[in-house]
């Protein structure tokens, strides 16, 4: 799969019966690889049960729904503009920010903004990280680019600078193919 990660929201009816999911009961989420990506779905647990599938989750997990809530004021923190960052960086689809996006990712996760759900390990040893969205439900598909330690400083100063617009995605993007470019992977 030629995805570097991948963005899904929550559903709000039940994948299978296409029933209202109801606030705050339980939910079964899981993906499903396909060739264009991954499809979501979100069903009552009765459903996920008795369903015949012919295919395998990439990932599932058990948890609650939370029926969206319009919010009235907006935080002015920084963790809500990671979200929006990450969000935005996730549809650009660029691998030269494999490293930013894992980055915020582990960011928003520390801050309790997401959840990994689930990590795997495929065939050419790549891992792709599956996280939440705690509030909104969306589902990120995020490759771990197991970023070196001594190159972790770099990519915290381009999240910062990003965050702060003191640089743009583009001058980002270009540090990223020039340092790809003179370090071999590994």
């Amino acid at each position: 799969m030629s995805q570097e990660w991948n963005l899904r929201s929550r559903g709000h009816v039940c994948s299978l019966c296409q029933q209202p999911l109801v606030d705050r009961a339980p939910v079964v989420s899981a993906l499903r690889e396909t060739a264009g990506g991954y499809d979501r779905y979100d069903c009552h647990p009765d459903c996920w049960k008795s369903a015949a599938r012919d295919w395998t989750a990439f990932s599932q997990w058990d948890g609650v729904y939370f029926a969206p809530v319009k919010e009235e004021k907006k935080e002015p923190l920084k963790k809500e503009d990671a979200g929006e960052l990450l969000r935005k960086l996730m549809t650009l689809d660029d691998p030269a920010m494999k490293n930013v996006v894992y980055v915020l990712a582990v960011m928003l996760e520390r801050a309790k903004i997401l959840v990994e759900r689930d990590a795997k390990e495929l065939d050419d040893g790549t891992i792709r990280r599956v996280y939440e969205d705690r509030k909104q439900g969306d589902t990120f598909v995020i490759l771990d680019p197991r970023i070196r330690l001594e190159n972790l400083g770099e990519v915290q100063q381009q999240v910062v600078a990003l965050l702060s617009g003191t640089k743009t995605l583009g001058e980002v993007a270009k540090e990223e193919d020039c340092a790809a470019g003179s370090q071999p992977e590994g």
